[in-house]
């Protein structure tokens, strides 16, 4: 048996619900990761994220192989004893820090300069894989090359099939039996590229596929077209994951186009600014008219900031720079986010999204509950 399987439940067109088994339990799909880059989701500890019932949480490969390194970690017993988390992880692989940190890339690799302290630092397809098998996830990704957009058709063309040759180099380096690994799948917004790469990474039996490249200065439109040439090439029995996505419309977008799992930094980001996403639109809790508003951001959410909080005393939190508001803001931008993805879910299995999905945007254009 792969060390972790995905089995369909429910199906609404191209949308479809299911289960990730893993090492470390299951995920129900469609699943939101919250990205918790250093081993840690910004503001929360691992007790806020089971108190909202996250099922799957994401840690970043560069970051962790500089501070603290990934050999002490796996000396330490592996993320998951590192952050006291037994629930399943998926590591990405330093492919988003080669689109945002822009280091020199040749066949070999990529060659940063260090965040921390400047140093040179090396990653290869091979380094990746051996990061990540010392990290110990349940899920680590291939190394690729993600391409901001716009972007020359010949730059998007050669880094795609250079991801294609990585992605071989990374599946004969891992040997972790316990560990699965996606491949991931580029081509920028050419319908054509998505699909050729999505065809030929399909070929070669990853265990799961990241569609990467997205999110990265598209269009909705160009996004959504790109999303449905590379689903169309994916295999049906294995997950497919979003790779950075996370806005409200571009999640239901991406779901009624049949992907599986999500990761992004946008809630938690956008908690620390002061806005919440709410049903009814986002807005910031600074505002002054909530000087005096005894209702919380959403009467209808369970989460703990709404269940105790106003936005009267959250606005006076983040005006006095107290940093217990950029907590009880992620808690509630968290919650609202896997509520979402889990509506869609139990839509889907009810055979009802299309409608679920105009509800929610008949809301949100209302602007008010």
């Amino acid at each position: 048996m792969p060390a972790v399987t995905w089995s369909s439940k429910s199906t609404e067109g191209q949308a479809r619900s299911g289960v990730l088994h893993t090492p470390h339990g299951e995920v129900r799909t469609p699943a939101f990761m919250p990205v918790g880059t250093r081993a840690a989701v910004k503001t929360v500890d691992t007790d806020d994220l089971e108190s909202l019932g996250t099922e799957i949480v994401l840690a970043n490969t560069y970051h962790l192989m500089l501070r603290p390194g990934s050999e002490l970690i796996g000396e330490l017993g592996g993320l998951h004893e590192f952050m006291s988390w037994d629930k399943p992880i998926l590591t990405d692989s330093g492919g988003f820090q080669i689109f945002s940190l822009d280091p020199e890339i040749d066949e070999s690799g990529a060659t940063f300069k260090s965040i921390y302290d400047g140093q040179t630092v090396q990653l290869s397809p091979e380094d990746a894989v051996m990061v990540q098998q010392q990290l110990g996830p349940d899920i680590a990704m291939v190394l690729d090359v993600c391409v901001g957009l716009p972007a020359p058709e010949e730059k998007v063309e050669a880094e795609m099939r250079r991801t294609l040759r990585w992605a071989e180099r990374c599946l004969e380096a891992h040997d972790k039996k316990d560990q699965a690994l996606f491949g991931i799948v580029q081509g920028g917004i050419n319908d054509q590229l998505r699909a050729e790469s999505a065809r030929l990474t399909s070929a070669l039996g990853f265990d799961g596929f990241g569609i990467g490249g997205l999110s990265v200065g598209e269009s909705a439109e160009d996004r959504r077209r790109a999303l449905a040439a590379a689903v169309a090439e994916l295999p049906e029995d294995k997950p497919r994951y979003v790779m950075g996505l996370g806005d409200t419309d571009g999640l239901l977008d991406a779901i009624e186009r049949g992907a599986d799992m999500f990761d992004c930094v946008l809630p938690t980001r956008l908690a620390r600014h002061g806005k919440a996403l709410t049903r009814f639109g986002d807005f910031n809790v600074n505002r002054s008219e909530f000087e005096n508003d005894e209702t919380p951001i959403d009467e209808e959410c369970g989460c703990l900031t709404c269940s105790r909080y106003s936005k009267a005393y959250l606005r006076h939190l983040i005006r006095m720079r107290e940093l217990s508001a950029q907590r009880l803001l992620t808690i509630h931008n968290l919650q609202y986010t896997l509520d979402l993805v889990a509506g869609a879910r139990e839509a889907i299995e009810a055979g009802r999204l299309k409608s679920h999905i105009d509800e929610l945007k008949v809301a949100r254009e209302s602007g008010s509950p």
